[in-house]
């Protein structure tokens, strides 16, 4: 079967992600650490890294973040990642599901999820379409994609590095913020306001705060690189200027640690923030979390498993909650919430 044009960009973006290296050239994370509490005085089977977020209940903080659907592929990786998220009872989202409304024979790519037991699905779209569709159709795509997958949110992604580097790209910005306040007031669920590896400031922050959303997820730079995933695809199609324009801003973005700082003090304080960007294990994310994250969102680090089988996306979602539960054990933590508590060396 011949691809169109979305199902062959989503193809070579996975591609690309799985052959080539395609990170930010540092990961912020390396220059913090959390400081060790030599008598912890809890026992680690008493860790409890249990939470509650956007009212559903979760077994550990983490975020299986959309990374894929819309070509044939991507039905497997997605059934494997949401094997895992019913097994560990974690929250997930999709990839951007317009493939999904433009093609029927795709939905399937994305709705696999629906066959698992998920306490959190998050449905996604790009921001650019909600300036592209106006209000009313927006509205009832968006709802065509909650019942996609039966999403209990859904995320808008600011992915405009991403657009302004890819050739096809479509970096419609003008709009977006009366396009999301819209949204979120005339929705009954959910919106989550996501960025996709170039970090929120705390002036949109600031400005996300006036509207009705429910969360932020603030997607900084120190992981995969979507510049530089366009790099490679413009280099595919013999595109010398794009593939410049990717390499020029390959690490353009604000580091995920400093971005957490800044939204955290931007928005009120029981304010929900996913911190996502470069985790890479369970002790990144207890840094993430020791800086004031209630949920981590975890990507690359899933995707090359999720391709190969669901044993090998259990072992890794496996070691990623191990992870987070030694960490929490040797800073003294007995609950998610106390890693707030604990002194982070660096950053701070």
């Amino acid at each position: 079967m011949i691809m169109n044009k979305i199902e062959s960009r989503k193809d070579e973006h996975v591609r690309i992600a799985l052959e080539k290296d395609v990170s930010s050239k540092y990961n912020y994370w390396d220059d913090m650490s959390l400081s060790h509490n030599a008598l912890p005085e809890i026992n680690k089977s008493s860790v409890d890294l249990t939470t509650e977020f956007l009212g559903k209940e979760l077994k550990s903080p983490f975020l299986i973040s959309g990374m894929t659907g819309g070509y044939s592929k991507a039905k497997k990786i997605n059934e494997n990642l949401a094997a895992a998220a019913e097994t560990y009872q974690l929250a997930m989202g999709v990839g951007s599901q317009r493939a999904g409304l433009k093609t029927e024979r795709l939905k399937d790519t994305y709705n696999v999820v629906k066959e698992y037991d998920i306490p959190l699905r998050v449905g996604n779209i790009g921001a650019s379409q909600l300036v592209l569709w106006g209000h009313e159709e927006t509205l009832s795509f968006v709802t065509k994609m909650v019942d996609m997958i039966d999403a209990d949110a859904v995320a808008i992604c600011l992915n405009f590095l991403q657009e302004v580097i890819q050739f096809e790209g479509e970096a419609h910005a003008k709009g977006v913020m009366d396009g999301i306040q819209h949204l979120a007031d005339n929705i009954d669920i959910p919106v989550i306001v996501k960025e996709s590896g170039a970090g929120i400031s705390f002036d949109v922050a600031k400005r996300l705060m006036d509207t009705s959303i429910a969360a932020i997820d603030l997607g900084g730079l120190g992981g995969t690189s979507f510049a530089a995933i366009e790099h490679y695809r413009a280099k595919l199609h013999f595109d010398r200027l794009h593939a410049r324009g990717g390499k020029t801003f390959w690490n353009w973005g604000i580091p995920t640690p400093q971005s957490l700082i800044e939204v955290r003090d931007a928005v009120d304080e029981n304010f929900p923030v996913i911190a996502s960007g470069g985790i890479r294990h369970g002790l990144d994310a207890a840094k993430a979390l020791a800086l004031g994250a209630n949920m981590v969102g975890v990507a690359h680090a899933l995707l090359k498993p999720a391709t190969k089988s669901e044993k090998e996306t259990l072992f890794e979602i496996d070691a990623f909650v191990k992870e987070l539960r030694a960490a929490m054990f040797l800073t003294g933590c007995d609950h998610v919430d106390s890693l707030k508590f604990v002194e982070v060396n660096g950053w701070i």
